[in-house]
């Protein structure tokens, strides 16, 4: 399973890192004439956070999540003052268990789906302690 591993708060008016940015795209395919400079830079928090002050960094352990793009050792942005929908990836909170899973409401209730098809679906049984923790915006992913 997915679980989460220390939720880290980035409290507000502090600047992640602030990076030079590219002023043209990078080819995927065949190279273009390169740019040999930098146009400016970049401030992460104002590119990745969207509400700094319910925003939390979380690192995933586990590979439940690997059909997702989200593997283990990545970190999650997490905002917890989003509304969880159907569909969205979920920080979840099972019967005081953390998991990271995609969100699916059905017309039988509520299950947390693992995007690998080693892990069966977690029905959520009626009488659980379910808490949707946060809602995963971005995954940074180590290449």
């Amino acid at each position: 399973m997915g679980v989460i591993i220390g939720p880290r708060v980035i409290d507000a008016g502090t600047s992640l890192l602030s990076v030079l940015i590219s002023p043209v795209p990078v080819a995927a395919g065949y190279p273009s004439p390169a740019q040999d400079y930098f146009d400016g830079r970049i401030d992460l928090n104002a590119h990745l956070i969207k509400d700094i002050t319910s925003t939390y960094v979380v690192r995933v352990s586990g590979d439940s999540m690997d059909g997702a793009g989200i593997s283990d050792g990545d970190e999650l942005i997490v905002n917890r003052a989003l509304e969880p929908r159907d569909g969205c990836v979920v920080v979840a909170v099972l019967d005081g268990e953390l998991t990271v899973k995609r969100l699916s409401l059905t017309a039988s209730g509520v299950v947390l789906r693992a995007e690998n098809p080693r892990y069966p679906d977690i029905r959520v049984p009626d009488l659980s302690d379910l808490v949707i923790w946060g809602v995963a915006t971005r995954c940074l992913h180590h290449v």
